[in-house]
């Protein structure tokens, strides 16, 4: 089961993470910034919109290109979540 779940399917190595690629970069970059700074206004609006389409980019990225089951997997959950705030506001 776990060999399945981690396994690259193009390579056959073990993949369980990955260096970021650039929608996770931004995202980390985005948050980072919105941390420090906690914009309000426009401002604020402007940083979370760009926060959450990154997270969504990188997300929607992982679902339908994910290297192995688990980083499809996360992708799905990841914008589950990002779903499932959005609906709740």
């Amino acid at each position: 089961m776990l060999n399945w779940l981690f396994r690259d399917r193009r390579t056959g190595a073990i993949v369980i993470a990955q260096f970021p690629n650039a929608p996770l970069i931004a995202w980390l970059a985005l948050s980072v910034i919105a941390w420090l700074w906690r914009p309000t206004g426009g401002w604020g609006t402007a940083l979370a919109v760009m926060t959450t389409a990154a997270l969504s980019i990188w997300a929607v990225d992982e679902a339908a290109r994910g290297v192995n089951p688990w980083r499809r997997s996360l992708g799905v959950a990841v914008l589950g979540y990002l779903i499932v705030t959005w609906a709740s506001r």
